[in-house]
């Protein structure tokens, strides 16, 4: 039953109606896809060993560092809300969990595929591939404990302090090829820039940025969602609460 004396249940603005900041991120998104996509496909050369199967590396590094936004934003929402206890730091954290579960998913679909040209493998254990899974089933996790029965602020603490340690795994994931220093899984971007040619970095680069725009958009969206939910639940209790008098 939600409790509506209690503030931290309407620290919400319940108003789901599509603003002009969500009008514009569409646009930018779009655009910035459209312009990612000609970009790799048209105007980044072939690379010469493994041809046009090579151009599914700037959508599996974009997916990978999305990602790696994603779970940073679990972690700074998750942090707030056990300081604040205000809702809307769950639904955030909530939200971009799930999305960036979505993007290491397919982080773990592309890189097979690119890795089976590459390395003629389609997996190996070796130090990055093996955290990337073990941080896809961490935040599975996450979003199990997030369904839960029980009490909305009993499981946002359980699954705030989940998303704070999971994140741990992040950084694991990024500095995992330096300090087991595989050869499998090379230094793509580095200060000598990874063996990309200057077109190839353009093209990586824009591929990143329409992912992350990808990425805002999902948040505000399924943000818009949960706040609908959140509304329904608030209706349908003050309706069970006029009928029991």
């Amino acid at each position: 039953m939600l409790d509506f004396n209690n503030e931290k249940e309407l620290d919400l603005n319940l108003n789901t109606e599509p603003t002009l900041l969500h009008r514009v991120i569409f646009v930018l998104t779009v655009v910035s896809m459209m312009v990612a996509i000609y970009l790799v496909f048209m105007y980044a050369n072939i690379e010469r060993v493994m041809g046009p199967v090579q151009k599914i590396f700037y959508f599996h590094v974009g997916t990978a560092a999305v990602a790696a936004i994603a779970f940073f934003v679990v972690f700074v929402c998750s942090i707030m809300y056990l300081i604040t206890k205000k809702r809307i730091y769950d639904v955030y954290a909530g939200v971009s969990g799930e999305i960036g579960v979505v993007f290491t998913t397919l982080v773990l679909l592309t890189g097979p595929i690119w890795a089976k040209a590459a390395w003629n493998v389609w997996w190996n254990w070796e130090p990055r591939l093996t955290t990337t899974l073990i941080l896809w089933f961490i935040y599975v996790a996450y979003i199990m404990i997030r369904l839960m029965d029980g009490a909305w602020d009993k499981k946002a603490r359980l699954a705030s302090v989940f998303g704070i340690i999971g994140f741990i795994d992040v950084p694991i994931v990024y500095f995992s090829v330096q300090w087991w220093e595989t050869t499998l899984h090379p230094v793509v971007v580095s200060k000598g820039g990874g063996g990309l040619e200057g077109n190839m970095i353009v093209a990586l680069v824009a591929s990143i940025i329409a992912l992350t725009f990808l990425y805002v958009l999902l948040l505000q969206k399924g943000v818009r969602v949960e706040k609908s939910k959140i509304e329904l639940q608030h209706m349908k209790a003050r309706i069970a609460e006029k009928f029991s008098r």
